[in-house]
């Protein structure tokens, strides 16, 4: 489907709903983690540390999968000592689906039952970069590596029949509205830009949300993603200095602390009021309806398959 037909698609009322989502604040939720194992990729800055902080502070049982274990070692040690969670690590690097594999077969021995898994690890670049894999960095990080893991572990938590997903998803995914360009993901044939890259990574994360929520559909399993706000982040400060300066100028000058990500979060993985919702989009806590080109069926297909060819499934 082209870009004309989404633009068709697209209604003005959905896209003030999501520039009014943006000023509300998430929804207060008082519910307990006690006994609850939480997963969680990015947690050792911006939303994940948060994150890991208030889910500490609800009795959390928690794994992180992080890149650098020497920042989670410190993290481990501050929530021991200041709410007495003892966390674990597996290190893993999202741009390498050799250790996304390897951190799936570790998650599958797990003793306790998964109840919550968050996406959360991301990034961005204003210019083409390739992983190890030869795969558009942006693409396989916020895409691909993660659809792996959800893949590789989905039987488990079927069978489990528990665990809240949860993508940290974005707004972002709107700066796509060509959709995903599936037979150039490379970017050889349609130019590059930090925006369009993000937005088709999200997108795509968005169609195969789809496809899970009907293999997890009657089970007691649910998959969301949530738009965690304008709020001060880390990511992209990977890149040059004219992207830092606009950064701070343009994003974090009205942005919010990343703990109002942090009690979304808490919203989407305990409250009561989403325990049978699946396949949805949140602006933080506040359901919204995503662009035209994420909602497309035909394209989900596509892309579910196209993903397992990527992480050599098929």
């Amino acid at each position: 489907m082209g870009l004309f037909r989404y633009l068709l698609q697209y209604s003005v009322r959905d896209m003030a709903d999501f520039l009014r989502n943006e000023k509300n604040p998430p929804a207060a939720c008082g519910g307990s983690l006690a006994g609850k194992t939480v997963v969680m990729s990015g947690s050792t800055s911006g939303i994940g540390l948060e994150t890991a902080r208030l889910f500490a502070s609800r009795g959390a049982n928690l794994v992180f999968l992080n890149r650098d274990p020497e920042k989670s070692k410190r993290l481990e040690k501050e929530l021991l000592d200041r709410f007495g969670c003892r966390a674990a690590t597996i290190p893993v690097d999202f741009s390498s689906l050799k250790l996304i594999k390897e951190c799936a077969r570790r998650l599958l021995e797990l003793p306790a039952p998964i109840d919550v898994l968050i996406h959360n690890s991301g990034v961005y670049h204003t210019r083409r970069r390739f992983s190890r894999d030869g795969l558009e960095m942006v693409f396989q990080v916020n895409h691909v590596s993660h659809f792996c893991l959800n893949y590789l572990l989905k039987e488990r938590l079927k069978k489990e029949n528990r665990a809240r997903i949860i993508y940290v998803n974005s707004e972002g995914h709107r700066f796509a509205p060509a959709g995903v360009h599936l037979d150039d993901l490379d970017w050889m044939r349609h130019r590059y830009t930090g925006l369009k890259s993000y937005g088709a990574a999200k997108t795509a994360q968005l169609l195969t949300m789809m496809k899970f929520a009907d293999y997890f559909s009657g089970s007691g399993v649910t998959v969301n993603a949530m738009h965690p706000g304008n709020v001060r982040t880390a990511i992209g400060d990977n890149n040059g200095r004219l992207y830092r300066f606009l950064k701070r100028r343009m994003i974090l000058a009205s942005a919010r602390n990343p703990d109002v990500s942090a009690k979304a979060l808490l919203y989407l993985a305990v409250s009561g009021d989403v325990k049978d919702v699946s396949g949805a989009f949140f602006n933080l806590t506040t359901p919204e309806k995503p662009a035209p080109h994420a909602r497309d069926r035909v394209m989900a297909e596509a892309v579910w398959v196209k993903s397992l060819e990527l992480c050599g499934l098929s």
